[in-house]
């Protein structure tokens, strides 16, 4: 692959890839300078947000945003450059953690005691968060998980830039984390033009592996990127999940086709919005394309099955330059007798079968078995055990 075709296929969004982690041979001295400035501590849910931040994933956003930037990407759905960005990301503190903070103030924001990174002080705000979350998630349901979130994440919020203090990971990602340089340099050994980009927050079943196989004969590769961050209580918890996707990677799939690694994000059940985050970040990782099935980052009976299409496909002149793969809901169809879509199949509902999250965590809980139709042997026996653990495992485990 040339430099030329590498810049063309996998630019990151805004064309550079934000690095704000401090080079290995500055870390000494600015930990110690960082140990006399105010310290502020942050949740797991922010340190996933910076980390992000700080290795590129979020590219263009060097740190935490102004109240303008927000205001702007919660009203436009674009930076206050112009730039496509559909969702705000927030440093969101309590009024006792925010403390007496100051613009113009260095701080250094912390984790269970250990420091993460410096931020210089641009904005300090309040969040309108009523205003906000009917734009945000086209819901003014004070019960929809996003706006919940948003609501109760913290009343204050901080922006401006941030700088990564140490190597850039954190606790729990373990190897299977790769940062987006790394994952680029992976493609790049590969020899990959074209990479297709996998989001979900759920096992994986025969649906997704239809979906995943038919990305792997219109491009080079696949980057299955699994979100490992906060999701809800009552979804499969991110270590069952990865153990889940190693299963169909170790018979199934090929590997040599297929990069595994995780994305250390939440999520924000944006739907719509949610489905072009989700894009731009696969942009800033590699990913040339993106699979986008039915009710993308949906949650709930909020977004209509397709809306998620509707919105990738209405920015795609708008610096989009990631190439969505749409795909409808697929299932298996005992007439066909084979995986498939209503684009492929004319079958009725009742040839087809699918089943809902929650039914498939029924018959976990049941210790009833699930269809070969719907998922592999290897990944029933996965959930099978996990659902077998002490009461209160799964949910203990949630936060992955």
């Amino acid at each position: 692959m040339t430099a030329a075709t590498e810049t063309k296929n996998i630019a990151a969004h805004g064309g550079t890839l934000v690095n704000r982690v401090v080079p290995p041979n500055a870390r000494e001295e600015m930990r110690a300078r960082a140990a006399a400035l105010r310290p502020v501590r942050i949740d797991a849910r922010a340190a996933s947000e910076l980390l992000l931040i700080a290795t590129g994933g979020f590219s263009p956003l060097e740190g935490f945003q102004t109240k303008a930037a927000a205001q702007s990407v919660v009203d436009k759905m674009s930076l206050p450059d112009g730039m496509l960005w559909p969702l705000p990301i927030l440093l969101q503190l309590t009024p006792a953690e925010a403390g007496d903070v100051r613009v113009g103030e260095r701080v250094v924001l912390v984790l269970d005691g250990e420091p993460l990174a410096t931020l210089d002080v641009e904005d300090r705000f309040t969040v309108p968060a009523d205003e906000w979350a009917p734009k945000i998630f086209g819901t003014s349901d004070a019960k929809h998980p996003g706006a919940v979130a948003l609501r109760n994440a913290g009343e204050i919020a901080l922006g401006g830039k941030i700088e990564w203090l140490g190597e850039p990971t954190l606790p729990g990602l373990g190897e299977r984390w790769r940062t987006p340089a790394e994952t680029r340099a992976e493609i790049r050994a590969r020899g990959w033009n074209t990479v297709a980009g996998f989001q979900t927050r759920n096992p994986v079943h025969r649906a997704h592996e239809h979906v995943l196989r038919i990305a792997l004969e219109v491009t080079d590769g696949l980057l299955l990127h699994p979100l490992v961050g906060e999701t809800r209580a009552e979804d499969i918890p991110a270590d069952i999940r990865m153990r889940c996707y190693q299963a169909l990677l170790d018979n199934y799939l090929p590997q040599k086709h297929v990069l595994f690694t995780v994305l250390p994000a939440f999520m924000r059940y944006a739907g719509p919005r949610e489905a072009i985050f989700h894009a731009l970040v696969r942009k800033n990782f590699g990913c040339t394309h993106f699979l986008v099935g039915r009710d993308h980052a949906g949650v709930g009976g909020y977004y209509g099955p397709y809306e998620a299409h509707e919105l990738l496909r209405s920015v795609a002149d708008r610096g989009l330059d990631i190439q969505p793969i749409f795909f409808d809901e697929v299932f298996y169809c005992n007439r066909c007798g084979s995986m498939a879509s209503r684009k492929t199949c004319a079958h009725p509902d009742d040839a087809h079968l699918s089943l809902s999250g929650t039914e498939v965590r029924r018959r976990l809980r049941e210790g009833l078995p699930l269809p070969v139709e719907f998922t592999r042997p290897e990944v029933a026996a996965v959930l099978a055990e996990a659902f077998r653990e002490p009461a209160g495992a799964i949910q203990e485990t949630q936060r992955g």
